[in-house]
C-alpha cells in the first residue's frame, strides 16, 4: 500500500469506528466543512447531502432510529485517497448489504456516497 492509503485507511477505519459508537460529533470532526454524503434512498439516485449541517441531520436521524444498528465491514478496497467499503448493516431482525465510495482530503471524510443490494 502507498502511503497515501495507508493514510486513507486511517482516516476510514477511525471513521467507521465512531459511527459504530453512534457518535454524531466524532463523525463529524472526521467530515470536511463541505463534505457530501448521497444516502441509498429513494431509488434511482437517492438524495445528496452536502455540508457539516446537511450531513449531521442524516446521522442525528439515522442513530435515534435505529440506536442498537451496526456496520460490519465485510472487504475494503484502497486506491490512494478513495476507498470503497463492502459492508452490512444489521439492525434489530435484519440487515442490508451495500457499499460505500469515500474520498478522503486533508485527513477527513470529503465524501462518502452509499449503495445497496436490492
Amino acid at each position: 500500500m502507498s502511503e497515501e492509503e495507508v493514510a486513507t485507511e486511517s482516516v476510514i477505519n477511525n471513521f467507521n469506528e465512531a459511527f459504530n459508537r453512534h457518535d454524531v460529533d466524532a463523525v463529524m470532526a472526521m467530515m470536511t466543512d463541505d463534505c457530501v454524503f448521497e444516502s441509498t434512498g429513494p431509488a434511482p439516485d437517492a438524495i445528496r447531502h452536502v455540508g457539516q449541517a446537511a450531513v449531521r441531520r442524516c446521522w442525528v436521524e439515522l442513530f435515534e432510529g435505529a440506536p442498537t444498528a451496526r456496520f460490519s465491514t465485510e472487504e475494503s478496497i484502497f486506491a490512494g485517497n478513495r476507498c470503497v467499503v463492502r459492508w452490512r448493516y444489521d439492525w434489530g431482525d435484519g440487515h442490508i448489504r451495500g457499499v460505500d465510495v469515500f474520498r478522503v482530503r486533508d485527513g477527513k471524510v470529503a465524501e462518502k456516497l452509499a449503495y445497496v443490494k436490492g
